[in-house]
């Protein structure tokens, strides 16, 4: 290898989905999913190493980059990690065919596996069912819009999941899809609880013991959830598995910059108070009742099992190797 890698090696597309990715204008797991592995993708069409070690030394420099945007989106390093489980070759042309032919088949399996677990999901719902969500889920809009395919007639009242307010994402898209939907702030969510049939969540990464790690507020929409007797659903592809978890390890919750909640000027005119904004918590797997993937549905406790089968009994980061 012609000496380390630096990040003049890593082209600039990769530099721009990561920024992407990081500042949330890429949001959503399959999303981010899908953008890590096209960011590899174009990192391998576009490198200019000249033999194979340099070649994979970059692809692992790109990955990183991108790895480092967001560290509880587990969907990204499992997206980096099913790219690289296939990359073989002894020439640079034999890598990077390789590269492009896994990214492919990547994106394929990631356009099924939403709209499989769509389907799965809408066997829950009823016709006249009222939902609540929080935050913006892709996997839990694959639910509802397979619903109403089917002709169920739904309502909904969408949280709007402050300090970005991606609930008014979520209320736009479900207008679409014919949902009559109420938003609601994120504090009268106990209030209306009883005149929901479903709470609907989506996750950014699902730990072993069937933890949920979302939007910060799903925890506590899923204890009034249940004091409520509300039943709430994880909507999840397996790509949100967390293979770290199984080793013990733990996960990390992102704290976001202080400007999203408060700017400058308003702090300082109320004493420039300590500003906390994390961007996810963890919903123990007492208050969530099902775990809907693309290959079924599971208790939480049983998702450990699925795991396992998918990634063994631990997964280091192949792009470290």
């Amino acid at each position: 290898m012609n000496g380390a890698p630096t990040e003049d090696d890593v082209v600039e597309a990769v530099h721009v989905v990561a920024d992407d990715i990081g500042s949330m204008e890429i949001r959503g797991a399959a999303t981010i999913a899908d953008a890590a592995a096209r960011a590899l993708g174009v990192q391998a069409a576009e490198s200019e190493a000249e033999d194979p070690a340099s070649f994979r030394a970059q692809l692992r420099a790109a990955a990183r980059v991108l790895h480092d945007t967001r560290p509880t989106a587990v969907s990204l390093p499992n997206a980096l990690r099913y790219v690289f489980r296939d990359v073989e070759g002894t020439t640079v042309e034999e890598l990077r065919s390789s590269v492009r032919e896994s990214v492919a088949e990547f994106c394929d399996r990631l356009d099924t596996a939403q709209n499989d677990l769509g389907r799965v999901g809408a066997n829950r719902l009823r016709d006249g069912d009222t939902v609540m969500t929080h935050c913006h889920s892709t996997d839990v809009l694959a639910c509802v819009e397979t619903a109403v395919e089917q002709g169920k007639s739904l309502s909904a009242y969408v949280k709007e999941t402050r300090p970005r307010n991606q609930g008014h994402i979520t209320a736009d898209t479900l207008e679409d899809l014919g949902v009559d939907v109420t938003l609601i702030v994120d504090s009268a969510a106990r209030r209306y609880l009883h005149d929901v049939d479903h709470v609907l969540v989506g996750a950014d990464s699902i730990a072993a013991d069937g933890s949920v790690i979302n939007k910060i507020g799903t925890s506590g929409l899923a204890v009034n959830a249940r004091d409520r007797g509300t039943p709430i659903v994880c909507a999840a592809q397996t790509i949100k598995l967390h293979p770290g978890t199984l080793t013990g390890h733990t996960v990390d919750i992102e704290m976001r910059a202080e400007s999203e909640v408060i700017d400058p000027e308003t702090a300082s005119e109320i004493g420039d108070p300590t500003v906390l904004n994390p961007a996810f918590d963890v919903t123990p797997p007492r208050y969530v009742d099902a775990i809907i993937t693309e290959r079924g549905q599971y208790p939480p406790e049983s998702v450990v099992t699925l795991m396992r089968k998918l990634f063994g009994e631990g997964s280091d980061h192949p792009w470290e190797a």
